[in-house]
């Protein structure tokens, strides 16, 4: 990628003194109704964030064949990314302005395969939120067929602000 490109795709995002000035669950609704930049990951993956309250974020979206693996089957970086982007954003929603998160570690159960352009729901919910960490759970469901095709966990760091 060239750096004109980088610069102008960096352009595009949000700036950070805007996020930093919101709660976390104003910035994830801000994203929803477009007020701010959504995250250039989720549309390199296909999908969107499309609801957010306390202590829950639901991503919807469909793997495409740019995200097969060698073996012709979705990547279980697709689960992951996606589980990662619902999990974090359910720690998020319960965040004070001036405080952010990353991901310190996740686990994903890949429970059956996931065919391309089935349209899913992935739904984080937070389970705790400490002073210095948060913990957050999450399915991946057909919005069709309602069943369930992943699982996961995550641990997030938190940090700025009051610790």
């Amino acid at each position: 990628m060239s750096q004109p490109h980088i610069a102008q795709s960096l352009a595009q995002m949000t700036p950070p003194e805007t996020i930093t000035a919101m709660n976390g669950l104003d910035y994830l609704r801000a994203m929803i109704r477009g007020d701010c930049a959504g995250p250039p990951i989720a549309g390199a993956m296909g999908f969107s964030l499309i609801e957010a309250e306390e202590g829950r974020a639901v991503f919807r979206g469909a793997p495409a064949f740019a995200h097969l693996n060698p073996m012709s089957t979705v990547h279980g970086g697709w689960y992951g990314t996606i589980l990662d982007s619902a999990m974090g954003c359910a720690v998020a929603s319960v965040l004070p302005a001036g405080r952010g998160y990353t991901t310190l570690e996740y686990k994903v159960n890949l429970i059956r395969a996931l065919p391309v352009g089935v349209v899913v729901d992935c739904t984080g919910r937070l389970q705790h939120a400490g002073r210095s960490t948060a913990v957050a759970e999450g399915e991946i469901r057909g919005v069709e067929d309602g069943r369930l095709y992943a699982s996961g966990t995550t641990t997030c760091i938190l940090f700025g602000g009051q610790t």
